[in-house]
């Protein structure tokens, strides 16, 4: 698979941004009506980007066409008292389908409250994963009191301080495997590290999951490799679109790379690793270089992947920017 050669010009209406928000992050999933939902993070442009860590919330919007335009509807998880691990923020959803009902992935966390110029670390290392369950994407979402992926019991653990950005797929067998973003504490707090990704495995979308303890997206002598994974099935085998975060993977920093396995625990690059460097090919504009491309998330049609969404960044500026795929994918 080349991806790259799949990605098509992007319409005009397919960006989505707010005049008061910070927009981040969308996941996408249809519903039986034939309705497209956009399950998006945002938070106030007054708090400064920074302030994703502590005032993010995961909004819902909604179109008539997969590419867009999205209108805003509601707040599909807000913010619900800091006496809850996912009580003052929800970032970076991804969304699914399954049995008849619908999962919302997320990192949550609690903490202070307090909107800081740098990362607030109580609430970046309060970080952890969930799920939110509903019968149909406009809701309600039923939450839980407990994390669906915690941190490890020992700081040996790769996953001992922090884990987030939740990723998962489907397998032939019935089973659910998940890749997520997870921090140890082998290097000096409160910041901690290696930044790694880790695997675990359930027979429900609501687990609970098994992890497995060997990291992938691994490069040798590199603390942060990568992070920002979306997982799919394919032609038999897993795929996965990264950030290459310092271009470990694909030479490019900030790129997205490709990588694929036969069994989702053992991963290489794949033959043609680039996606795509950090920028958007418009319709009518042309080219546009911007400082960050994140996020990836697809939405399949029939098994194929369809759309590309990803979160843009340029200087103070953001946006979500949903990008249309050719369907003849080798």
């Amino acid at each position: 698979m080349d991806f790259k050669t799949i990605i098509s010009p992007v319409p005009p209406q397919a960006k989505f941004l707010s005049a008061e928000f910070y927009t981040w992050g969308g996941s996408m999933v249809s519903d039986p009506e034939g309705r497209y939902h956009l399950y998006y993070s945002r938070w106030p442009h007054s708090t400064g980007f920074q302030a994703w860590v502590s005032h993010s919330e995961i909004a819902h919007a909604v179109s008539d066409e997969s590419t867009g335009p999205y209108q805003h509807v509601d707040v599909a998880l807000p913010v619900r008292g800091a006496r809850y691990w996912d009580g003052l923020c929800t970032h970076n959803p991804t969304v699914h389908a399954f049995g008849g009902k619908y999962y919302l992935y997320y990192m949550g966390n609690t903490g202070d409250g307090k909107n800081t110029k740098r990362l607030n670390m109580i609430h970046r290392n309060n970080q952890r994963i969930g799920v939110a369950v509903a019968d149909h994407p406009n809701g309600p979402w039923k939450r839980f009191d407990q994390p669906l992926i915690d941190v490890g019991e020992s700081d040996e653990d790769q996953d001992a301080l922090m884990t987030s950005n939740p990723s998962l797929c489907r397998h032939q067998d019935g089973t659910y495997l998940m890749v997520y973003k997870c921090t140890g504490k082998k290097l000096p707090l409160p910041l901690g590290g290696p930044v790694v990704h880790m695997v675990a495995t359930s027979d429900s979308p609501a687990g609970p999951f098994r992890k497995h303890p060997k990291p992938i997206f691994t490069s040798e002598g590199d603390s942060f490799p990568a992070e920002d994974p979306y997982i799919w099935t394919q032609d038999g085998k897993f795929w996965a679109i990264v950030k290459d975060m310092h271009g470990a993977f694909t030479g490019a920093k900030n790129s997205l790379a490709l990588f694929e396995s036969d069994d989702g625990f053992r991963w290489a690059l794949s033959k043609y690793p680039l996606v795509t460097t950090p920028q958007v090919n418009w319709q009518e504009r042309g080219l546009e270089k911007i400082e960050r491309l994140e996020r990836p998330q697809l939405w399949l049609k029939n098994g194929v992947p369809a759309v590309l969404f990803c979160a843009a960044k340029d200087g103070n500026r953001t946006f979500n920017v949903h990008i249309p795929l050719t369907q003849d994918v080798e």
